[in-house]
């Protein structure tokens, strides 16, 4: 198999394929492995010894890694002996702020930042609201911008980061303009039109609408972080083709493109995600790239078809008292790490673990229900992190059958009268 792009997708899939015994070489074009978290996300997020344990592990499995060149084309890796080929290319070129003066693209403003050569500082604006506007907001300041303010023509209320990215930001010291959309920086200043929000979009989000007034900000530098989409380059890449906003095209369970031997996946495919998103879908790749290589198998059947429903917890009618019944924990914040590039977070306290643990579903291991718990034993194959163990202790036998609507109807009258109270309460 020939892998297109070192990244988190490249990597995950490389070291998949290889310990389902296919031989694997990924093609990178930058001098070594990571992609945009190696070469772009500030190390206070992830740090480099992170990436490197998980290449030294894929590495392990004797995957041929060739960095430093232009991958070749899929009519070379044909002639080469490659019989199916993945691109994990990422979604690594940021979208172009088009105003005038001194304003850098955020991806090549990080970049540069972490390579260690200079970057533009003094009083930065970073355009946008995603979390890698947070991203860059966050580095100047521990980069030593005088001031670090996050231009954004909606509210908070719509940005589209993380709410944690978001407060991270504002405990680091980033300053918020809202509702303005940026016209030109010159002469130390950014001019800026202010904006109202207007009617809905599709998305739900309120649009900005132009007021015609200005008002203007002391900024030396603009970082333009309004979105990323996937760099093909001059990549040879067969039939594959693309969509509108330049993502790949291909088959959403299998990632199979119009030629069956060519797979995508990661932020070529879906569009800038998380890099968990991007090392799963080099997982699921690596799945249907080793079945495509055995004649006669589906590459559909039992897969993992994603398709997730929150427990409404407010309204079910049965009694779930144990789950869930604490706010998940948060990390806690260390000021003086915030002013250089390590990770300001803090693990959890004692206390903290015990409170995340206790939020664990009630399901019989501690407590046997007879009208819930059979000893079917289901739950001991279920549990991927093999948590749940059933041992045979004493003679025991659940409640019979025509005892147990009674109970059931206890538990729903309960429940329901609860959910009544809550009601009432709010």
């Amino acid at each position: 198999a020939a892998i297109i792009g070192g990244g988190p997708t490249g990597i995950a899939a490389a070291y998949f394929l290889a310990r389902a015994g296919i031989e694997t070489t990924i093609f990178e074009r930058e001098s070594c492995l990571g992609g945009v978290p190696r070469h772009v996300i500030p190390s206070f997020r992830i740090a480099n010894e992170t990436i490197e344990k998980d290449i030294a592990l894929m590495e392990k499995y004797g995957v041929d890694v060739r960095c430093g060149a232009p991958a070749p084309s899929v009519t070379e890796l044909k002639a080469m002996g490659y019989t199916h080929i993945f691109f994990a290319v990422g979604a690594g070129k940021a979208g172009q702020l088009d105003i005038p003066g001194n304003v850098v693209p955020v991806i090549q403003w990080l970049r540069d930042l972490k390579a260690g050569k200079d970057v533009s500082l003094g009083h930065v604006a970073v355009v946008g609201g995603g979390n890698t506007a947070m991203d860059a907001a966050r580095a100047a300041l521990r980069a030593g911008a005088k001031t670090s303010t996050l231009v954004y023509r909606r509210t908070k209320k719509y940005m589209p980061a993380d709410a944690e990215e978001l407060e991270l930001a504002i405990a680091d010291g980033v300053q918020f303009l809202e509702l303005v959309a940026p016209g030109k920086q010159e002469g130390g200043k950014l001019v800026c039109e202010k904006m109202k929000l207007g009617e809905p979009d599709e998305k739900g989000r309120r649009k900005p609408v132009g007021t015609g007034e200005f008002e203007t900000l002391a900024v030396n530098s603009v970082i333009g972080a309004i979105g990323q989409t996937v760099d093909w380059g001059t990549l040879d890449v067969g039939a594959l083709t693309t969509t509108k906003k330049g993502t790949a095209e291909a088959d959403a369970l299998t990632y199979q493109t119009a030629q069956p031997d060519i797979f995508v996946g990661g932020d070529c495919y879906t569009g800038p995600k998380f890099a968990i998103d991007a090392i799963a879908a080099g997982k699921e790749a690596a799945i249907s790239l080793h079945r495509y290589v055995h004649p006669g198998q589906t590459l559909t059947a039992g897969r993992d078809r994603r398709v997730y429903k929150a427990l409404d917890k407010e309204h079910v009618l049965i009694e779930t008292a144990d789950f869930d019944k604490d706010h998940r924990q948060m990390p806690g914040y260390n000021a003086a790490k915030a002013k250089t590039f390590s990770d300001a977070r803090v693990t959890f306290t004692e206390e903290q673990v015990r409170r995340e643990c206790a939020r664990c579903l009630g399901c019989g291991a501690t407590k046997v229900d007879s009208y819930l718990c059979i000893g079917c034993g289901l739950c001991t194959t279920k549990c991927k992190f093999d948590a749940i163990h059933l041992k045979k202790v004493r003679d025991w036998h659940a409640g019979s059958y025509e005892t147990m609507p009674i109970k059931v109807a206890e538990g729903v009258v309960k429940r329901a009268g609860s959910i009544v109270k809550k009601a009432v309460s709010k």
